[in-house]
């Protein structure tokens, strides 16, 4: 099924992104927060400390907080030397610090091109889960290995689909002179200190959605509009103000709040705690007019759809359960199940569903890579304490 896609970027006093998909709002980022965060940024770190019984080490890093660096990787591939406190070392921020936590820290440092993710440090050679054809997947595989030799990682991204292969080993190359850069600047740069910024949230974001065609851009920047019309349809709205577009208004102002309706009259309640985000499936004013199974499959499925929008939308991170109407047919779970990797396929964050829990809760896991929408746009309420209750008066007082 075709998917219309239009990346909104607005420049200025207010710089603003937001992408929809057949009209629908499923991304938002408001102010400079589209610019750059820390997340993909490379440190020249100093331990603070190594605590063997975290299995970690804390990394000065410049920042308010020390980050977080796990001693033993997720790598099968790649040998870590010990570290000692006060040692240099060099690393990527792999999730944004939020809360009360440092950013998490990975040695594993991967480079990102439109065609290739390149990690010099280990030798893995793999395809990016949105390219699903068989053949194609094994194509890409052996043209990755052919290209890395086991001199280095490489993960083949879906664009490299659509890619010439001299294009794809130009940009590998280009990405070992970037990491040649790297290691010659770290013996002489300070301690602690910025090696490589990051992409940009709208080179990511355009990255990612480009190779995926349908999709147009409408800007108020008209550089920006020039140096991409050749890459996709391109529109320049010198006025442009996202928050004003016919369609969006309503949409913006439910995008934090904590009840959404569904078309159905069904509704979710979304509550992020400090250690996951629950979501709650409500039947409300929802009355099917089939047998009761059928009813609840019907509003579960809907709901899927929304719930993998609002996730976008929100950018909803870390463990998120899902309280959907109980569903007693094994097969209709499946369907729901099945919907919802569906609907977060155009997801271009790292997110899992693990399926359903012992008690009929539905697991999800997605990546953190910035902040979500409500600390961007809010801040906690002074009356309540951030609870979103007040005390209740006794009438007798």
């Amino acid at each position: 099924m075709t998917m219309e896609r239009t990346i909104y970027v607005q420049t200025g006093a207010q710089p603003t992104l937001a992408v929809t998909e057949d009209g629908r709002l499923c991304e938002y980022l408001p102010d400079a927060e589209w610019r750059s965060g820390l997340s993909e940024t490379i440190f020249k770190g100093k331990v603070e400390r190594v605590v063997p019984g975290m299995h970690a080490a804390f990394i000065r890093l410049g920042l308010d907080k020390n980050g977080f660096l796990p001693l033993e990787e997720n790598s099968h591939t790649a040998v870590w030397p010990a570290l000692q406190s006060g040692q240099d070392v060099l690393v990527q921020v792999k999730k944004e610090p939020a809360g009360q936590k440092g950013a998490f820290l990975t040695r594993d440092i991967t480079l990102a091109g439109q065609y290739v993710l390149l990690m010099p440090v280990n030798r893995y050679v793999g395809v990016s889960a949105r390219v699903t054809e068989d053949a194609a997947r094994h194509a890409l595989t052996e043209l990755g290995r052919e290209i890395a030799q086991e001199r280095f990682g490489l993960v083949m991204r879906a664009a490299a689909t659509e890619a010439e292969e001299a294009e794809i080993r130009q940009e590998v190359q280009e990405l070992l002179e970037r990491w040649e850069g790297l290691k010659r600047r770290f013996p002489t740069a300070a301690s602690p200190s910025v090696l490589e910024k990051p992409r940009t949230t709208l080179e990511r974001l355009l990255d990612d959605y480009l190779p995926r065609g349908d999709t147009r851009l409408v800007t108020n920047d008209a550089a920006l509009a020039k140096s991409m019309e050749k890459h996709l349809p391109t529109v320049c709205e010198p006025t442009l103000q996202i928050a004003e577009v016919p369609g969006l208004q309503n949409q913006l102002e439910h995008a934090l709040a904590r009840k959404v309706w569904l078309n159905s009259g069904a509704n979710l309640f979304i509550d992020p705690c400090e250690a996951m985000t629950v979501i709650d499936v409500n039947s409300a004013k929802f009355t099917g007019k089939r047998v009761l199974e059928d009813t609840i499959l019907r509003l579960n499925l809907e709901a899927a759809v929304e719930i993998a929008r609002q996730i976008r939308l929100r950018n909803l991170s870390g463990i998120i359960l899902v309280d959907f109407v109980d569903m007693d047919c094994e097969p209709h779970r499946q369907l729901v199940m099945q919907m919802m990797k569906e609907a977060l396929a155009a997801d271009r964050v790292k997110t899992v569903v693990h399926g359903f829990t012992s008690l009929g809760l539905m697991e999800i896991t997605r990546k953190r890579t910035s902040l979500p929408l409500r600390e961007i746009a809010t801040v906690p309420c002074t009356h309540c304490g951030g609870t979103g209750r007040t005390e209740r008066k006794n009438a007798d007082a």
